[in-house]
């Protein structure tokens, strides 16, 4: 990691169905449960109070600045990122959500957030489709190549199996998967991990293990929660998220590769000034710290946001 990114130190039961049906919500398909004990519930607007900086505004394009909004393409999954806490409203909340609309406060401008699956977002950016593409996406270097990143958070790559399931350990290598089926979501980093290395197996001599990928978050939920598959590679915040819902009964298994998470625009987008200069706004004025409490990711704070920095090491 940079220096301005601080690190952390950081036989099975089958579900029954009527779990299934309750983790689902949990999950972020649309959840009505109470929020886990701690930071605040998703309907409280924590930054209800942030107006417009005329210095920064200036950074936006002309262009921009005349038509005052912004097309946002938005990735709605699971909480803490994005997900529907009342599925019949379809009012998205989330980090992603209330850091966006915080930055579109503070540059003036109004947010046109189109929902769109993970996988389609960045490859729209460079048709123009969407100016901004959200949905808790990590800074790599593969992405790098054509995409440009703004980040607002460290999150990261990690595992979790069924609560009752003690056979696997923190996985810090890729070996220890041998033999098992991985679920993950699709045009993730974790698909692309765990495709890219999937000879570490052969390699030693071993079974290789198998990835299984779902378009939709909650599919991968229940996948893990009906034994289909062994384990679920997700987010840090995400995994540790529904660690803490019961009706989940899941474990996390702790953080395998830390990433930047950042807002993506297509390479060379003229926006990424006045987006770096609205978060660092933000963490200066005590918004940030405010929305990351509201969703219990703290840890996840960065001490400045920065354009396309290096994947961490």
């Amino acid at each position: 990691m940079t220096a301005t990114h601080p690190r952390r130190n950081t036989p099975v039961r089958r579900a029954p169905l009527a779990a299934v049906a309750t983790v689902l919500l949990a999950a972020g398909c649309g959840s009505t449960a109470p929020a886990p004990a701690g930071p605040p519930g998703p309907g409280e607007d924590v930054v209800a109070a942030e107006r417009k900086v005329d210095a920064v505004a200036a950074l936006l394009p002309e262009a921009v600045r005349a038509a005052g909004v912004v097309k946002v393409g938005a990735s709605v999954g699971a909480p803490p990122s994005s997900y529907y806490p009342d599925p019949a409203k379809k009012e998205a909340a989330g980090v992603d959500i209330d850091i966006t609309d915080a930055v579109a406060k503070v540059l003036g401008i109004t947010v046109e957030r189109q929902e769109a699956s993970f996988e389609s977002i960045l490859p729209a950016l460079g048709s123009g489709k969407y100016d901004v593409g959200t949905g808790n996406f990590g800074v790599t270097t593969a992405r790098l190549k054509t995409i440009d990143f703004v980040t607002y958070i460290d999150d990261g790559q990690g595992f979790a199996v069924r609560k009752d399931d003690t056979s696997l350990k923190p996985v810090t290598d890729l070996l220890q998967l041998c033999g098992l089926t991985i679920g993950t979501g699709a045009g993730t980093t974790f698909e692309s991990t765990l495709n890219a290395r999937k000879d570490v197996c052969a390699a030693a001599g071993r079974k290789p293990y198998e990835v299984k990928v779902f378009s939709d978050s909650a599919a991968v939920l229940t996948s893990l929660q009906q034994g289909r598959v062994d384990t679920v590679m997700s987010t840090i915040n995400g995994l540790r998220y529904q660690e803490s819902r019961p009706a989940a009964n899941t474990r996390f298994l702790g953080e395998f590769h830390r990433l930047d998470v950042g807002f993506a625009f297509a390479k060379g987008s003229p926006l990424t000034p006045a987006f770096q200069a609205a978060v660092n706004q933000l963490i200066k004025d005590g918004s940030y710290e405010r929305i990351l409490r509201k969703w219990g990711i703290a840890d996840s704070a960065i001490k400045e946001s920065l354009i396309s920095p290096p994947e961490h090491p």
